[in-house]
């Protein structure tokens, strides 16, 4: 069943990442809809996470860097996107704790850049096809700061990011509303909690945790595990992501949160209470013994909850997954696809501690 009612050229900016791929599938399978993928393939960008859908006809893929203003200006013009979904993005806070600098020019220097090209190819556009065109920013709720043991963030929550990562993405958001209020150009801004999923490079929490916890390795939780996060499964997200690019109100911003807040300390003993009743292993045993406290990230957020009910009330989105269904299918995900991750974890990526401050 298609999204939309014609299908639209939609180009998508780091679309071989995480959230990014999780978009790309759900718009070739579940809609009509044509699909340009963009992406650098840093450490976090995957083709691997594209092969589903990599020998459809409504799918293709160009390799480019967002700073690069003359690739932007090219590719823009030659695919003429009807739809710009921006995902490209750094997006770890440890490493953005260990590199500030490529985050600054990723998310904020390449947004601009991106924003550049998007409105020098509007500006050429007339009649329908102009009214038609948008520029849909994918942003994180980490923009919002820290909650305290109640409330939620909403779409007019002021802003008041805490770590190098939030602060690059809070200036995106700015940067994408402020090309909107001065030059006319069609954006929409979208805020999530976390995101969780199949295809998650496993330096996140959840696909961490689950790969030590299959090799018997110690399983890291920062401070005491009480940070509480607002979890969101990726195919959720990506249905989501579609349902704004394509029917949001422009000039509008939307928060998507999928209503499960859980301390970082139950998401380990959920994945651990999982593990051992599908694969338990008597090597190693009931594998909440591997849990093991860490000094805490440098300016950890206590709490992120985000209120969804306008783009309920709106788009008419509801997350299809909860908490429990969607971690039951991201551990199962995760047992049957050991070529996915096992090429990570033998090259880029061996699960080492980042983001501390000596």
């Amino acid at each position: 069943m298609s999204t939309s009612t014609s299908s639209q050229r939609i180009l998508v900016t780091g679309g071989a990442g995480f959230i990014g791929s999780a978009v790309a599938r759900h718009l070739i399978a579940d809609t009509d809809h044509q699909v340009l993928v963009l992406d650098k393939l840093t450490y976090a960008g995957n083709l691997d996470s594209l092969q589903p859908v990599a020998n459809n006809p409504r799918y293709s893929f160009v390799r480019a860097d967002i700073l690069d203003a003359s690739r932007m200006r090219e590719v823009i013009t030659s695919y003429r996107p009807d739809i710009i979904m921006h995902l490209a993005a750094e997006s770890h806070v440890d490493r953005s704790i260990d590199g500030p600098g490529e985050f600054i020019q990723t998310n904020v220097v390449g947004t601009y850049t991106l924003l550049q090209a998007a409105l020098g190819y509007w500006q050429t556009l007339s009649g329908l096809e102009k009214d038609a065109f948008r520029f849909h920013h994918i942003s994180t709720d980490e923009v919002f700061g820290s909650l305290g043991a109640e409330g939620y963030f909403t779409e007019s929550t002021a802003y008041d990011p805490r770590s190098p990562y939030s602060a690059s993405k809070a200036a995106s958001d700015h940067l994408v509303r402020a090309w909107h209020h001065t030059f006319g150009l069609p954006t929409v801004v979208s805020n999530c909690s976390n995101n969780y999923g199949p295809y998650h490079f496993p330096e996140k929490l959840i696909p961490l945790v689950i790969l030590n916890a299959l090799e018997g390795k110690p399983l890291p939780v920062y401070g005491d595990g009480s940070n509480v996060r607002d979890w969101l499964y990726v195919e959720d997200h990506a249905r989501a992501l579609a349902l704004i690019a394509l029917e949001g109100q422009v000039g509008e911003g939307y928060n998507v949160g999928g209503h499960n807040e859980k301390t970082n300390l139950e998401v380990v003993q959920a994945i651990c209470a999982i593990l051992d009743e599908i694969t338990p292993d008597g090597r190693i045993g009931p594998r909440q013994n591997l849990i093991t406290f860490v000094r805490d990230r440098p300016g950890h957020d206590q709490r992120y909850a985000i209120d969804p009910t306008k783009i309920g009330r709106e788009l008419g989105w509801v997350p299809q997954d909860t908490f429990e269904t969607g971690l039951a299918k991201t551990v199962r995900w995760y047992l049957d696809n050991r070529p996915w991750w096992e090429r990570i974890r033998s090259g880029v990526y061996r699960g080492e501690r980042l983001g501390q401050v000596a």
